[in-house]
């Protein structure tokens, strides 16, 4: 729905996200006046930041799969993602010029694996097709129907004819997303979810001597075995690292929503891990059951189970001297390594956050319904995802949601005063 030139209706968009240029973009091609505000020096930093190892901007996965990602708000996201899935993100990447690969794990990277090219030539086509860019601008609320913002020159106001807030949620505070927009819209009538953190490390309470030692050792491969809230036992195999704190990397960060709540139901949780993926328990037990002679229990482990370096120390950790020379609790142990994990990492170091803007509390279009005109897109909404381009699909899909649906109700709506106040 375009709306007729010579309209004048100005749109803010407060963020300068995925989420929100995405919504800058959308809005600018239906015809609206587009300002993106953002709070530091230049847009798009997490989006850099995050890139910095390689790009993964989306992934292969088939839609009924992708969508599950999003757990308990999977029916809304992939309402969004319906509209904007992986292969639209990708052809719409083939318009900036970007060329994008899929991986072994069914990830998808931009050809050179780069965020920074991608970045500069969509800020550059924002630009020429008339959006306006405005740093420096620190949102503080409202002032009647007015917008207030921080500026280095002072505080200042605007009126907008509709808002769009792409604020991020509270992970890496230093670039932006540091949730202070919470307060904020609780106070105009808005639910939050309380932000915590998601794709994140846990806290266990190693030895001084496995921390100083072996913070940084990556566990490869191995096994997770969980249980969920009704007693479900799972298993995921893939890679972690041990943190002078506890633990952490992609095989946690994948698990991360449900370790999380099973801390807040219980005050701790129990991961165990399968230091020997593909061997039995039965095939362990007869290995170590073979006679070491005057080898130590180290060296037995590592000629007939394979197990050194940062696994051997996990069993020196949570066994004792006798449950190391018993062939069958070592076995046991190597097959189900229990760690217990006492809280998440704080928020400050996740790679995402869980929690935000209710989606109850929104329409379809991602308006506030306390707060007509006012949309929110991207990462402050009430959802997550573990990553693997989950958290960038649903962030872009759910600007280009809000930036049309804010098209959508200024056609709808009488425009109020543009300007400055």
């Amino acid at each position: 729905m375009d709306i007729a030139p010579g309209t004048n209706r100005r749109l803010a968009v407060i963020g300068g996200g995925p989420a929100g240029l995405m919504a800058a973009e959308t809005a600018r091609a239906a015809g609206l006046e587009v300002d993106v505000y953002e709070a530091k020096g230049s847009v798009g930093r997490k989006f850099l930041i995050a890139g910095k190892g390689g790009l993964n901007l989306t992934h292969s996965e088939p839609m009924p799969a992708f969508v599950r990602r999003f757990r308990e708000r999977s029916d809304e996201v992939g309402a969004w993602l319906r509209e904007f899935d992986a292969g639209a993100l990708r052809e719409w990447a083939r318009g900036l010029g970007v060329e994008t690969f899929v991986g072994s794990s069914g990830r998808v990277f931009p050809s050179d694996l780069k965020a920074a090219p991608l970045l500069r030539g969509w800020v550059r086509r924002l630009r020429e097709s008339g959006v306006r860019f405005h740093v420096h601008h620190r949102w503080l609320g409202w002032n009647g129907d007015a917008l207030r913002f921080a500026t280095p020159e002072g505080e200042t106001g605007l009126h907008a004819d509709a808002a769009i807030l792409a604020l991020g949620g509270g992970s890496w505070p230093q670039l932006g997303s540091d949730g202070a927009w919470q307060s904020l819209l609780v106070a105009r009538g808005v639910e939050v979810a309380p932000l915590q953190p998601a794709n994140c490390g846990f806290d266990i309470d190693w030895s001084e001597h496995l921390a100083s030692r072996h913070a940084g050792a990556p566990l490869k491969p191995v096994v997770a075995h969980w249980r969920d809230a009704e007693g479900r036992e799972h298993e995921l195999q893939g890679e972690c690292v041990i943190s002078v704190e506890g633990i952490e990397g992609s095989l946690v960060y994948a698990l991360s929503a449900e370790l999380r709540e099973a801390i807040a139901r219980n005050g701790h949780t129990t991961l165990q891990l399968d230091l020997a993926p593909g061997r039995s328990l039965e095939r362990l037990q007869k290995e170590l059951a073979k006679p070491r002679g005057h080898r130590s229990v180290s060296e037995h482990l590592r000629r007939q189970a394979g197990i050194e370096g940062v696994k051997a120390a996990l069993l020196y950790e949570v066994l004792d001297k006798s449950q190391r020379d018993n062939p069958v609790s070592l076995a046991r142990t190597i097959h189900r390594l229990p760690l217990t994990l006492k809280r998440p990492r704080p928020m400050a170091e996740a790679i995402s956050s869980a929690g935000g803007v209710r989606l109850e509390t929104m329409d379809e279009r991602l308006m506030l319904k306390a707060s007509p005109g006012t949309f929110c897109a991207g990462e402050m909404l009430d959802w997550e995802a573990p990553t693997g381009g989950y958290l960038l699909s649903a962030c872009f899909a759910s600007g280009r949601r809000a930036g049309k649906g804010a098209a959508t109700w200024l056609q709808e709506s009488t425009p109020l005063r543009s300007g400055r106040s």
